[in-house]
Protein backbone atom coordinates (compact mmCIF):
# COMPACT_ATOMS: atom_id res chain seq x y z
CA UNK A 1 0.00 0.00 0.00
CA UNK A 2 1.18 3.77 -0.87
CA UNK A 3 2.29 5.36 1.42
CA UNK A 4 -0.56 7.96 2.71
CA UNK A 5 -0.70 11.05 5.43
CA UNK A 6 -1.88 11.59 8.22
CA UNK A 7 -4.19 14.17 7.50
CA UNK A 8 -5.43 14.35 3.75
CA UNK A 9 -4.42 16.67 1.44
CA UNK A 10 -6.66 18.53 -1.60
CA UNK A 11 -5.84 20.41 -4.21
CA UNK A 12 -8.54 22.98 -5.61
CA UNK A 13 -8.62 23.95 -9.76
CA UNK A 14 -10.15 27.45 -10.27
CA UNK A 15 -10.06 30.37 -7.41
CA UNK A 16 -13.41 31.26 -8.33
CA UNK A 17 -16.87 31.82 -6.00
CA UNK A 18 -16.61 27.82 -5.83
CA UNK A 19 -13.10 27.01 -5.22
CA UNK A 20 -12.37 29.64 -3.17
CA UNK A 21 -15.09 28.87 -0.90
CA UNK A 22 -15.01 25.04 -1.04
CA UNK A 23 -10.96 26.00 0.48
CA UNK A 24 -12.17 28.04 3.16
CA UNK A 25 -14.38 25.27 4.18
CA UNK A 26 -11.96 22.60 3.92
CA UNK A 27 -9.53 24.69 5.73
CA UNK A 28 -11.69 25.29 8.98
CA UNK A 29 -12.07 21.88 9.36
CA UNK A 30 -8.04 21.85 9.55
CA UNK A 31 -7.22 19.86 5.80
CA UNK A 32 -4.75 21.00 4.09
CA UNK A 33 -5.36 22.73 0.76
CA UNK A 34 -3.66 23.86 -2.17
CA UNK A 35 -5.53 26.49 -4.86
CA UNK A 36 -4.54 26.84 -8.20
CA UNK A 37 -6.17 29.69 -10.57
CA UNK A 38 -5.33 29.89 -14.00
CA UNK A 39 -5.45 33.75 -14.04
CA UNK A 40 -2.09 35.19 -12.71
CA UNK A 41 -4.34 38.49 -11.26
CA UNK A 42 -6.92 35.95 -10.01
CA UNK A 43 -9.66 37.67 -12.32
CA UNK A 44 -10.22 40.17 -9.07
CA UNK A 45 -11.48 42.84 -11.65
CA UNK A 46 -13.52 41.19 -13.69
CA UNK A 47 -17.17 41.01 -14.30
CA UNK A 48 -19.80 43.85 -13.50
CA UNK A 49 -22.53 42.75 -11.26
CA UNK A 50 -24.28 39.37 -9.82
CA UNK A 51 -27.30 38.56 -7.69
CA UNK A 52 -27.11 36.50 -4.69
CA UNK A 53 -30.46 34.82 -4.19
CA UNK A 54 -31.10 33.83 -0.31
CA UNK A 55 -29.87 30.45 -0.50
CA UNK A 56 -26.36 31.44 -2.16
CA UNK A 57 -26.33 34.13 1.27
CA UNK A 58 -26.88 31.13 3.59
CA UNK A 59 -23.61 29.23 2.24
CA UNK A 60 -21.80 32.27 2.48
CA UNK A 61 -22.60 32.93 5.79
CA UNK A 62 -20.98 29.62 6.41
CA UNK A 63 -18.17 30.85 4.38
CA UNK A 64 -17.90 33.99 6.76
CA UNK A 65 -18.50 36.51 4.22
CA UNK A 66 -22.11 37.58 4.60
CA UNK A 67 -21.36 40.68 6.46
CA UNK A 68 -18.83 42.00 3.68
CA UNK A 69 -21.41 41.19 1.09
CA UNK A 70 -24.43 43.10 3.36
CA UNK A 71 -21.96 46.05 3.45
CA UNK A 72 -20.60 46.31 -0.02
CA UNK A 73 -24.01 45.49 -1.76
CA UNK A 74 -27.39 46.02 -1.87
CA UNK A 75 -30.43 44.17 0.04
CA UNK A 76 -33.19 44.81 -2.95
CA UNK A 77 -36.41 45.83 -2.19
CA UNK A 78 -37.89 42.98 -4.11
CA UNK A 79 -39.11 42.76 -7.57
CA UNK A 80 -41.07 44.40 -10.07
CA UNK A 81 -41.83 43.28 -13.38
CA UNK A 82 -42.22 46.82 -16.26
CA UNK A 83 -44.23 48.09 -18.90
CA UNK A 84 -41.26 49.11 -21.52
CA UNK A 85 -41.90 52.33 -21.35
CA UNK A 86 -41.50 52.03 -17.92
CA UNK A 87 -45.09 51.23 -16.34
CA UNK A 88 -44.69 49.00 -13.35
CA UNK A 89 -46.96 46.18 -14.35
CA UNK A 90 -46.58 44.03 -10.91
CA UNK A 91 -44.52 44.41 -8.05
CA UNK A 92 -43.70 41.64 -5.25
CA UNK A 93 -41.66 40.36 -2.01
CA UNK A 94 -39.36 37.83 -3.07
CA UNK A 95 -39.36 34.34 -1.59
CA UNK A 96 -36.65 34.26 0.88
CA UNK A 97 -34.58 30.91 -0.30
CA UNK A 98 -32.43 31.23 2.14
CA UNK A 99 -34.74 31.15 5.23
CA UNK A 100 -36.59 33.96 7.03
CA UNK A 101 -33.44 35.37 8.47
CA UNK A 102 -31.81 36.30 5.19
CA UNK A 103 -32.54 38.74 2.40
CA UNK A 104 -34.07 37.19 -0.86
CA UNK A 105 -31.39 38.39 -2.17
CA UNK A 106 -28.53 41.00 -2.35
CA UNK A 107 -27.11 42.11 -5.70
CA UNK A 108 -23.32 43.31 -5.63
CA UNK A 109 -20.59 43.88 -7.79
CA UNK A 110 -18.99 41.01 -9.13
CA UNK A 111 -15.44 41.77 -8.53
CA UNK A 112 -16.51 42.68 -4.83
CA UNK A 113 -17.47 39.28 -3.96
CA UNK A 114 -14.41 37.83 -5.52
CA UNK A 115 -12.34 40.13 -3.22
CA UNK A 116 -13.78 39.58 -0.29
CA UNK A 117 -13.77 35.53 -1.03
CA UNK A 118 -9.65 35.65 -2.10
CA UNK A 119 -8.81 37.51 1.63
CA UNK A 120 -10.61 34.62 3.43
CA UNK A 121 -8.95 32.54 1.36
CA UNK A 122 -5.37 34.13 2.41
CA UNK A 123 -6.10 34.21 5.56
CA UNK A 124 -7.15 30.44 5.71
CA UNK A 125 -3.33 29.45 5.11
CA UNK A 126 -4.60 27.43 1.87
CA UNK A 127 -1.26 27.31 -0.69
CA UNK A 128 -2.32 29.28 -3.51
CA UNK A 129 -0.30 29.48 -6.95
CA UNK A 130 -1.77 32.33 -9.18
CA UNK A 131 -0.76 31.66 -13.16
CA UNK A 132 -0.98 28.08 -12.79
CA UNK A 133 -3.07 24.94 -14.24
CA UNK A 134 -3.35 21.55 -13.44
CA UNK A 135 -1.91 19.63 -16.69
CA UNK A 136 -2.58 15.97 -16.18
CA UNK A 137 -3.68 13.47 -13.61
CA UNK A 138 -2.32 10.03 -12.42
CA UNK A 139 -4.17 8.84 -9.97
CA UNK A 140 -4.89 4.97 -8.33
CA UNK A 141 -6.66 4.05 -5.11
CA UNK A 142 -5.07 6.13 -2.65
CA UNK A 143 -4.22 9.74 -4.05
CA UNK A 144 -3.69 11.70 -7.37
CA UNK A 145 -0.27 12.58 -9.10
CA UNK A 146 -0.46 16.04 -10.48
CA UNK A 147 1.31 17.72 -12.84
CA UNK A 148 1.12 21.61 -12.87
CA UNK A 149 1.74 23.83 -16.14
CA UNK A 150 5.36 25.38 -14.60
CA UNK A 151 6.47 22.16 -14.62
CA UNK A 152 5.70 20.90 -10.82
CA UNK A 153 4.21 17.94 -8.88
CA UNK A 154 2.67 16.74 -6.38
CA UNK A 155 0.54 13.48 -4.50
CA UNK A 156 -3.23 14.53 -3.44
CA UNK A 157 -5.88 12.15 -1.38
CA UNK A 158 -8.25 14.68 -3.64
CA UNK A 159 -8.81 16.89 -6.42
CA UNK A 160 -11.51 18.92 -7.17
CA UNK A 161 -12.51 20.74 -10.54
CA UNK A 162 -13.80 24.27 -9.75
CA UNK A 163 -12.53 25.57 -13.06
CA UNK A 164 -15.61 26.69 -14.53
CA UNK A 165 -17.85 26.33 -17.73
CA UNK A 166 -15.01 25.05 -19.82
CA UNK A 167 -13.53 23.08 -17.04
CA UNK A 168 -10.64 21.57 -18.27
CA UNK A 169 -10.46 19.15 -15.48
CA UNK A 170 -13.32 17.33 -16.68
CA UNK A 171 -12.49 16.72 -19.81
CA UNK A 172 -9.36 15.39 -18.65
CA UNK A 173 -11.11 12.79 -16.64
CA UNK A 174 -12.93 11.67 -19.38
CA UNK A 175 -16.78 13.15 -18.82
CA UNK A 176 -18.07 13.85 -22.33
CA UNK A 177 -20.87 16.44 -21.42
CA UNK A 178 -20.34 19.83 -22.52
CA UNK A 179 -22.48 23.49 -22.03
CA UNK A 180 -24.72 23.68 -25.17
CA UNK A 181 -25.84 27.42 -26.16
CA UNK A 182 -29.94 27.26 -25.90
CA UNK A 183 -30.17 30.39 -28.21
CA UNK A 184 -30.39 33.74 -26.44
CA UNK A 185 -27.02 36.23 -25.55
CA UNK A 186 -26.43 38.74 -22.28
CA UNK A 187 -25.28 42.21 -22.81
CA UNK A 188 -23.78 42.93 -18.88
CA UNK A 189 -22.71 46.38 -18.12
CA UNK A 190 -22.50 48.49 -14.71
CA UNK A 191 -24.00 51.97 -14.29
CA UNK A 192 -24.39 54.50 -11.72
CA UNK A 193 -27.39 53.85 -9.61
CA UNK A 194 -30.54 56.12 -10.85
CA UNK A 195 -32.11 57.86 -7.78
CA UNK A 196 -34.93 55.84 -6.12
CA UNK A 197 -34.11 52.19 -7.85
CA UNK A 198 -34.20 50.12 -5.17
CA UNK A 199 -35.12 46.71 -6.22
CA UNK A 200 -34.56 44.73 -9.51
CA UNK A 201 -36.69 45.48 -12.01
CA UNK A 202 -37.40 43.77 -15.33
CA UNK A 203 -38.89 44.20 -18.61
CA UNK A 204 -39.85 41.30 -20.91
CA UNK A 205 -40.58 42.42 -24.56
CA UNK A 206 -39.56 45.24 -26.75
CA UNK A 207 -36.31 45.13 -28.72
CA UNK A 208 -34.71 42.74 -26.43
CA UNK A 209 -36.62 39.50 -24.38
CA UNK A 210 -35.15 40.61 -21.16
CA UNK A 211 -34.53 44.26 -20.17
CA UNK A 212 -33.20 44.31 -16.44
CA UNK A 213 -31.24 46.10 -13.48
CA UNK A 214 -30.35 45.04 -10.17
CA UNK A 215 -28.86 47.65 -7.63
CA UNK A 216 -25.24 46.39 -6.64
CA UNK A 217 -24.72 49.42 -4.15
CA UNK A 218 -25.69 52.48 -2.81
CA UNK A 219 -24.19 54.32 -5.66
CA UNK A 220 -23.86 51.43 -8.76
CA UNK A 221 -26.81 48.92 -11.02
CA UNK A 222 -25.67 46.00 -13.05
CA UNK A 223 -27.69 46.04 -15.85
CA UNK A 224 -28.63 43.12 -19.13
CA UNK A 225 -30.11 42.89 -22.05
CA UNK A 226 -31.16 39.92 -23.04
CA UNK A 227 -31.23 38.94 -26.82
CA UNK A 228 -31.35 36.28 -29.34
CA UNK A 229 -27.93 34.81 -29.91
CA UNK A 230 -25.21 36.90 -31.90
CA UNK A 231 -22.39 35.00 -33.78
CA UNK A 232 -20.09 36.36 -30.83
CA UNK A 233 -17.16 36.15 -33.94
CA UNK A 234 -18.88 39.31 -35.98
CA UNK A 235 -19.03 41.66 -32.83
CA UNK A 236 -16.29 44.18 -32.55
CA UNK A 237 -15.54 44.99 -28.67
CA UNK A 238 -15.20 48.40 -29.21
CA UNK A 239 -18.92 48.69 -30.14
CA UNK A 240 -20.43 47.03 -27.33
CA UNK A 241 -21.11 50.01 -25.53
CA UNK A 242 -22.88 51.47 -28.77
CA UNK A 243 -24.47 47.85 -28.82
CA UNK A 244 -26.14 48.45 -25.63
CA UNK A 245 -27.26 52.12 -25.71
CA UNK A 246 -28.96 50.74 -29.51
CA UNK A 247 -30.76 47.68 -27.77
CA UNK A 248 -31.99 49.36 -24.35
CA UNK A 249 -33.21 52.45 -27.13
CA UNK A 250 -37.04 52.17 -26.50
CA UNK A 251 -37.29 51.43 -22.99
CA UNK A 252 -38.59 54.14 -20.41
CA UNK A 253 -38.07 55.05 -16.68
CA UNK A 254 -34.84 54.07 -15.15
CA UNK A 255 -33.14 53.28 -18.23
CA UNK A 256 -33.58 56.80 -20.02
CA UNK A 257 -31.10 57.64 -17.54
CA UNK A 258 -28.79 54.15 -17.70
CA UNK A 259 -28.38 54.58 -21.35
CA UNK A 260 -26.43 57.54 -21.49
CA UNK A 261 -23.85 55.32 -19.00
CA UNK A 262 -22.66 53.23 -21.62
CA UNK A 263 -19.88 54.89 -23.03
CA UNK A 264 -16.91 52.23 -21.96
CA UNK A 265 -17.02 49.15 -23.85
CA UNK A 266 -14.30 47.53 -21.76
CA UNK A 267 -17.01 47.05 -19.21
CA UNK A 268 -19.51 46.12 -21.03
CA UNK A 269 -19.25 41.74 -21.23
CA UNK A 270 -21.70 40.10 -24.36
CA UNK A 271 -21.99 35.91 -23.41
CA UNK A 272 -24.23 33.32 -24.06
CA UNK A 273 -26.85 31.27 -22.39
CA UNK A 274 -25.84 27.74 -22.28
CA UNK A 275 -27.74 24.71 -20.63
CA UNK A 276 -25.04 21.96 -18.46
CA UNK A 277 -25.85 19.36 -16.50
CA UNK A 278 -23.37 16.15 -16.34
CA UNK A 279 -25.49 13.43 -16.02
CA UNK A 280 -23.66 10.73 -14.38
CA UNK A 281 -21.39 10.89 -11.64
CA UNK A 282 -19.54 13.75 -10.78
CA UNK A 283 -16.48 12.01 -9.87
CA UNK A 284 -13.66 9.54 -11.33
CA UNK A 285 -11.82 8.41 -8.63
CA UNK A 286 -10.75 10.87 -6.51
CA UNK A 287 -11.17 13.55 -8.66
CA UNK A 288 -14.36 15.47 -8.28
CA UNK A 289 -16.40 18.25 -9.66
CA UNK A 290 -17.98 21.40 -8.43
CA UNK A 291 -19.73 23.85 -9.51
CA UNK A 292 -19.88 25.56 -13.04
CA UNK A 293 -17.62 22.76 -14.06
CA UNK A 294 -20.51 19.83 -13.57
CA UNK A 295 -23.35 22.45 -14.38
CA UNK A 296 -24.97 25.50 -15.90
CA UNK A 297 -28.05 27.11 -16.73
CA UNK A 298 -29.23 30.66 -18.18
CA UNK A 299 -29.55 33.30 -15.10
CA UNK A 300 -32.79 33.73 -15.33
CA UNK A 301 -33.70 32.78 -11.58
CA UNK A 302 -30.14 34.33 -10.19
CA UNK A 303 -28.99 30.79 -9.31
CA UNK A 304 -25.60 30.11 -10.86
CA UNK A 305 -23.70 31.43 -7.77
CA UNK A 306 -26.10 29.31 -5.78
CA UNK A 307 -25.98 26.17 -6.97
CA UNK A 308 -22.55 26.10 -6.87
CA UNK A 309 -21.99 27.17 -3.47
CA UNK A 310 -24.19 24.70 -2.10
CA UNK A 311 -21.92 22.00 -4.14
CA UNK A 312 -19.56 22.57 -2.14
CA UNK A 313 -21.20 23.50 1.05
CA UNK A 314 -22.57 19.76 0.47
CA UNK A 315 -19.21 18.51 -0.39
CA UNK A 316 -17.26 19.90 2.33
CA UNK A 317 -19.97 18.44 4.88
CA UNK A 318 -19.30 15.31 3.57
CA UNK A 319 -15.73 15.68 3.30
CA UNK A 320 -14.73 16.77 6.91
CA UNK A 321 -17.46 13.98 8.40
CA UNK A 322 -15.16 11.41 7.09
CA UNK A 323 -13.11 9.45 10.16
CA UNK A 324 -10.71 8.07 7.48
CA UNK A 325 -10.31 8.29 3.45
CA UNK A 326 -9.81 4.90 2.50
CA UNK A 327 -10.64 4.35 -0.98
CA UNK A 328 -14.28 2.87 -0.05
CA UNK A 329 -15.51 5.46 2.38
CA UNK A 330 -14.10 8.54 -0.06
CA UNK A 331 -16.05 6.99 -2.96
CA UNK A 332 -19.44 6.61 -0.90
CA UNK A 333 -18.95 10.39 -0.21
CA UNK A 334 -18.32 11.49 -3.67
CA UNK A 335 -21.22 9.15 -4.88
CA UNK A 336 -23.58 10.86 -1.54
CA UNK A 337 -22.34 14.32 -3.02
CA UNK A 338 -23.89 13.68 -6.42
CA UNK A 339 -27.02 12.11 -5.22
CA UNK A 340 -27.89 15.02 -2.98
CA UNK A 341 -26.87 17.72 -5.46
CA UNK A 342 -28.32 16.07 -9.03
CA UNK A 343 -32.03 16.38 -8.35
CA UNK A 344 -31.78 19.78 -6.70
CA UNK A 345 -29.27 21.03 -9.99
CA UNK A 346 -31.77 19.69 -12.82
CA UNK A 347 -34.74 21.22 -11.06
CA UNK A 348 -33.27 24.41 -11.80
CA UNK A 349 -31.01 23.99 -15.04
CA UNK A 350 -34.87 22.44 -16.28
CA UNK A 351 -36.65 25.19 -14.70
CA UNK A 352 -34.22 28.19 -15.94
CA UNK A 353 -34.42 26.45 -19.73
CA UNK A 354 -38.06 26.32 -19.15
CA UNK A 355 -38.36 29.88 -19.23
CA UNK A 356 -36.26 30.44 -22.18
CA UNK A 357 -37.75 28.26 -24.17
CA UNK A 358 -41.37 30.16 -23.52
CA UNK A 359 -39.32 33.48 -24.10
CA UNK A 360 -37.95 32.19 -27.99
CA UNK A 361 -41.17 30.85 -28.32
CA UNK A 362 -42.86 33.69 -27.91
CA UNK A 363 -45.46 31.97 -25.29
CA UNK A 364 -47.76 34.53 -23.73
CA UNK A 365 -49.65 32.35 -21.82
CA UNK A 366 -46.75 30.66 -19.87
CA UNK A 367 -47.24 29.98 -16.38
CA UNK A 368 -43.88 32.24 -15.39
CA UNK A 369 -45.29 32.82 -12.15
CA UNK A 370 -45.95 29.44 -11.41
CA UNK A 371 -43.08 27.89 -12.62
CA UNK A 372 -41.16 30.49 -10.71
CA UNK A 373 -43.14 29.84 -7.45
CA UNK A 374 -43.17 26.15 -7.51
CA UNK A 375 -38.91 26.23 -8.01
CA UNK A 376 -38.10 28.96 -5.00
CA UNK A 377 -39.83 27.36 -2.88
CA UNK A 378 -38.18 23.71 -3.35
CA UNK A 379 -35.17 25.84 -2.79
CA UNK A 380 -36.09 26.94 0.48
CA UNK A 381 -35.28 23.88 2.09
CA UNK A 382 -31.91 23.26 3.14
CA UNK A 383 -29.46 21.67 0.28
Amino acid sequence: MADRPTIPTVLVVGGGTSGSALTVLLRRAGIPVDLVEASPDWKASAGSGITLQGNALRVLREVGVLEDIEKDGFAANGVAVLAPDGTVIHAHEELRTGGDGLPSHIGMQRPRLQQHLIARVRASGADVRLGTTATAFEQDEHGVDVTFSDGTGRRYDLVVGADGLNSATRRMIGVTDAPEPVGMGIWRAPAPRPAGVDRTEMIYGGRCFIAGYCPTSEDTVYTYLVEPARDRATLDPASYADEMRALSEGYGGAWQELREAFTDPSVVNYTWFDRHLVEGPWHRGRIVLVGDAAHACPPTFAQGAAMSLEDVLVLAELLTGLDDWDPGSLDRALTGYHARRHPRVRLVVDASCQLTDWMLEGRRDADVPGLMARTLTALRELP
